[in-house]
């Protein structure tokens, strides 16, 4: 797993662009969150660029506002013309730059987004970022979290040429030459990701303007040795400076005169280089001071029409790339029309050109191109989205993730889950969704414990070194998202310390596009306070739920960035830890995901049908006549003297350890039936342990085979083959065990390898002290570190 792909991960932001869509905004709107911006200066060269340019931002509707950062030196702004082109914000220029004296326009650009981060207002309300340059073209919407931007990885065009990357200029100008990646024009990336680049870009700018010894072709790729490139070197080493690696595309963008790649559609075209079609060309250069702007009605000249490159190119790829050619120049045409029209030119003489400018032939040959997942999945067909169910009617097909680590504690968990996972006849796949460090990869045993997709770990976050490994959930579900084929209609979401008992399926609890289903925590208190409406525009739609989630897989893919933006947000308010805010009564914010969860849904006004009936924690008195779906053993419980708590097994490697198991609960027919309330709560307490004991028996007969078993493992085995568990019977109130087939036999395993039955022995024989003497030591030391008990039980 790439080290890049971690920082990929981070902190993809809110995207009101998302939150607008979900509100019924239209694009263009105020209310989102991505910006466009593009750098220029005051010449009649970067004006025509400016009007082809903001026309296409236009005619293809890209969310969020756009701004031209526009440089200009005082000689310069004092004839500027071309004020009213575009939403301006003026940079200081630094065409000469004021320390050395260098003549380099270029480093304009990082310049002024630099100043842009520092003293624009919208710079505050933004969270993703979208740089072109101004000689582009937009043939669709260019949406980062569409295209693959994470935080922490933005997504950027190739600029193969730049071999400085493989050579002694990337050793000379970063510490991290193996991250440089060749990349430039198209840029898209988080809010927080530029802040940190864009002094480095334009600090390593004027530091490769300088190395003047290291300009020649060999070593830059710069064909003429001048150095013209260092603004993209600077970005290049910049970013790697910064630890970014990018996402790479070779298809977004493709050059006019290039052919694209058999079934690609881009979505950007850069005329920075001369194309021609037959015996038409265009090259920008010829146009450096040319007025043409403010000459009324005057275009570029007209390229060939496409019925005329049909007759002229018969190879259907090269075909394609000529239409482009001609898709760049007349969109370039129709920008100037409608702006020599607004400035209030006279209207223009007629001509066939203007016709077909004016036509829908040409309006249906330029239709903007849309690369939305999203709407990708919404065309999926239907009947590879539907399961049947046993009477044959159609149900949408679904699918169950959950969210671990790669440490023992988590892989007990999962061995448990999966188990009930089988056992249960939940509908579709599951997928263990498994966060780790590079490090801890290359010791981790359990690879195949469950269907897995890996995760880079969020748990030191990278930006602020924050230990918070609750943030891997929904940073898990989003890179689950950007990267899995996902073909089921509704997502359940579940924690790993949890067992199933029977089906969770958005048909039998209401789940609707636009409705998920979900379960109360009401100790989140801050959906009622401060809280709420620090970290949401819509308090009044906070929910206090979290733990089994049933969501459409539309509403999740617009809500997994919010759910993980919001995570960190509240996580940074450390001012709002106290408990009186929180409801934590740690005041750690340990809980700060589960208010990530319920303000992201805020944000998309996504309400939650709220069952209580789903999930139960073992301790809890079960209400009469509710069939609970799921035990999930977050806190501590006990009958009697016995008791269990998830937070003391963090460290014992009872899955790599043959024939490893929990305590046994005590016998069911041990207890008292006076309070029926208890009995039945204690019932259900047993038939979780004794499933997770199950699942690990099962577990160590499949990987320890070569260690044998003692005679009792061997009446364990025989036991659990005749008494073969069925799926909870949801008609039954709780499952009554008879002391026979569920109570295992006593030592069919232990917590530690070696010499298991001299163990047992001794334990037994000190049974009463030394259970005092364990659960005496472990209240002391939960009191010594509250925080950290209430770090595992994370998910409550």
């Amino acid at each position: 797993m790439a080290r890049g792909a971690l920082v990929l991960l981070l902190s993809a932001a809110v995207v009101a662009g998302i939150i607008a869509a979900a509100d019924g905004v239209a694009a263009g709107e105020n209310g989102f969150r991505l910006h466009t911006l593009f750098s220029t200066e005051c010449q009649n060269y970067f004006d025509w660029q400016t009007v082809g340019l903001l026309h296409s931002y236009r005619k293809v509707r890209q969310p969020g506002p756009i701004t031209r950062l526009l440089s200009c030196t005082d000689e310069q702004r004092r004839s500027y013309r071309g004020m009213g082109l575009a939403p301006t914000m003026e940079v200081p220029s630094m065409s000469r730059h004021p320390r050395t004296g260098d003549w380099y326009p270029a480093i304009n650009k990082p310049a002024g987004i630099v100043h842009w981060l520092k003293y624009s207002e919208d710079a505050k309300n933004t969270d993703w970022v979208v740089i072109l340059d101004a000689d582009m073209i937009m043939r669709g919407p260019i949406i980062p979290w569409e295209i693959g931007a994470e935080k922490g990885q933005p997504v950027a065009a190739e600029y193969g040429y730049l071999i400085g990357c493989d050579n002694i200029l990337a050793k000379l100008h970063t510490k991290h030459p193996e991250l440089c990646d060749k990349v430039g024009g198209l840029l898209a990336m988080h809010i927080d990701d530029l802040r940190a680049l864009a002094p480095l870009w334009l600090s390593k700018t004027e530091e490769v303007r300088e190395d003047r010894e290291h300009w020649t072709t060999n070593i830059t790729g710069d064909i003429y040795g001048k150095g013209w490139i260092s603004e993209m070197y600077g970005y290049s080493f910049g970013a790697a400076e910064a630890g970014l690696r990018h996402k790479i595309s070779e298809s977004l963008m493709i050059y006019p005169g290039y052919t694209p790649l058999e079934g690609v559609e881009p979505i950007l075209m850069h005329y920075g280089l001369a194309f021609q079609v037959g015996n038409w060309s265009f090259s920008k250069i010829e146009y450096h001071d040319d007025g043409i702007v403010y000459e009324c009605n005057r275009l570029f000249p007209a390229p060939p029409y496409p019925r005329e490159v049909q007759m002229m190119e018969t190879d259907p790829q090269k075909r394609r790339g000529l239409f482009l050619s001609l898709e760049c120049i007349n969109t370039l045409n129709e920008g100037l029309l409608l702006h020599h029209e607004s400035a209030g030119c006279p209207k223009p003489i007629w001509s066939k050109y203007l016709s077909f400018l004016r036509s829908k032939t040409f309006s249906e040959l330029v239709k903007p191109i849309y690369l939305s997942s999203v709407e990708k999945s919404r065309d999926t067909d239907t009947k590879e989205r539907t399961i049947l169910n046993e009477n044959g009617n159609s149900h949408p097909k679904i699918h169950t993730v959950f969210s671990t680590e790669c440490s023992p504690y988590f892989d007990w968990q999962t061995v448990g889950l999966m188990y009930s996972y089988r056992l249960s006849g939940q509908p579709g796949g599951i997928t263990r969704l498994l966060s780790c460090t590079d490090e801890q990869l290359k010791s981790y045993k359990g690879h195949d414990l469950a269907p897995t997709h890996y995760v880079p770990s969020m748990s030191l976050h990278p930006l602020t070194g924050d230990w918070y490994p609750a943030i891997n959930k929904p940073a898990a579900v989003l890179h689950w998202l950007n990267h899995a084929k996902i073909d089921a209609e509704f997502i359940v979401i579940l924690d790993a310390d949890m067992i199933l008992r029977g089906t969770i399926t958005p048909w039998e609890f209401n789940a609707e596009r636009g409705r998920p289903v979900s379960t109360p925590y009401e100790y989140l208190i801050g959906c009622d306070n401060e809280l709420a409406r620090l970290h949401t525009r819509h308090p009044e739609a906070c929910d206090k739920v979290g733990g089994v989630i049933i969501m459409h897989i539309d509403d999740l893919r617009k809500f997994a960035l919010l759910w993980l933006h919001k995570t960190e947000e509240v996580r940074a308010d450390k001012e709002h830890y106290k408990t009186n805010f929180s409801g934590d009564i740690y005041s750690s914010g340990w809980i700060s995901e589960m208010y990530g969860y319920s303000f992201g849904a805020a944000e998309l006004k996504l309400r939650h049908r709220v069952n209580p009936n789903i999930l139960i924690y073992p301790g809890y008195i079960p209400q009469p006549g509710v069939k609970y779906r799921v035990f999930h053993y977050g806190l501590t419980f006990q009958i009697g003297s016995w008791s269990f708590d998830k937070a003391n097994w963090r460290e014992t490697d009872v899955v790599n350890t043959c024939w490893a198991k929990f305590p046994e609960p005590p016998n069911p027919a041990t207890l008292s039936q006076e309070d029926e309330n208890i009995y039945r709560r204690d019932l259900l307490s047993i038939e979780c342990v004794e499933k997770l004991n199950k699942a690990l028996y099962l577990h160590h007969q499949r990987t320890c085979r070569d260690q044998g078993e003692n005679s009792d493992q061997q009446l364990s085995r025989k036991w659990l083959r005749e008494t073969e568990e069925e799926p909870v019977d949801l008609k039954a109130d709780v499952v009554l065990p008879t002391p026979r087939v569920k109570k295992l036999p006593a030592d069919w395993g232990n917590k530690a390898s070696g010499s298991q039955r001299s163990w047992l022995v001794a334990v037994w024989a000190f049974s009463v002290m030394g259970f005092f003497v364990v659960i005496t030591i472990k209240f002391s030391h939960r009191r010594r570190d509250g925080g950290r008990e209430k770090a595992n039980k994370d998910k409550v």
